[in-house]
């Protein structure tokens, strides 16, 4: 079975990190662009990153730029993303999708195969 599965989420202060993962079962992701998505109540889905599985290259949102990095596992099962320097306007569901194929400059528009179920991130004092 095709799956992705989102962990790591939780409470953390401004100013604090945290690493979510997303997890691969029946397929890797060497030949996908796979992305972290994310969205709070009441407002659109953002696109956070789009990572190659076949290069580990990755393109960034504006809002996350030089706070979150994102990196993929050798095996190409699983997609980290580390969140340095939160902020309130972090706090949301995070999900990550796969598409077969590059991250394109639309990556964020692009048509995704697989969703995960998305887990919580509430960025509070």
């Amino acid at each position: 079975q095709v799956q992705l599965v989102e962990s790591g989420g939780g409470l953390v202060q401004p100013g604090g990190s945290l690493r979510l993962s997303c997890a691969a079962s029946g397929f890797t992701l060497d030949n996908y662009a796979i992305s972290w998505f994310r969205q709070a109540p009441g407002k659109e889905r953002e696109g956070v990153s789009c990572t190659s599985g076949t290069y580990g290259s990755t393109n960034y949102a504006d809002s996350v730029r030089g706070r979150f990095t994102a990196s993929i596992t050798s095996a190409k099962t699983t997609l980290y993303l580390q969140m340095n320097k939160l902020i309130p306007e972090d706090t949301a569901v995070y999900y990550c999708a796969a598409s077969r194929g590059r991250c394109l400059s639309n990556w964020a528009r692009m048509k995704y195969d697989y969703w995960g179920q998305g887990t919580q991130v509430t960025v509070s004092s």
